[in-house]
């Protein structure tokens, strides 16, 4: 089982969670955050004061895949969010060791 981790623009959720559903994704976990990369925030005018934001606006999707599922996904996140911009994500795929469902006691892939 593997857990990836996408970092996406927030206006790209429902896009990435359509590509998802379409390929058999039903759940996924999202967290608001706020960060910069190569990006590195930008300038805004406020009451005729310019200021610079640091840290901007993201959305961070956590969602829990059988190994078979991976390649499908990252290629449904990547295809969803990419808008060809500075600024469209990352995706992160680190190994599951186990997984428990609380409310049956199910493990492993069944519990996913």
């Amino acid at each position: 089982m593997k857990k990836i981790e996408a970092i996406i623009k927030p206006f790209k959720l429902d896009d990435v969670r359509e590509a998802l559903s379409g390929i058999g994704i039903t759940g996924m976990s999202v967290t608001e955050l706020k960060g910069f990369g190569r990006q590195k925030g930008h300038t805004e005018l406020y009451r005729g004061a310019e200021y610079v934001v640091d840290f901007l606006p993201k959305l961070k999707l956590e969602i829990v895949v059988s190994d078979g599922q991976v390649e499908g996904c990252i290629e449904a996140i990547t295809n969803a969010a990419r808008t060809g911009k500075i600024g469209d994500g990352k995706i992160f795929v680190s190994t599951v060791e186990q997984v428990i469902r609380i409310r049956t006691g199910e493990s492993g892939e069944e519990a996913i």
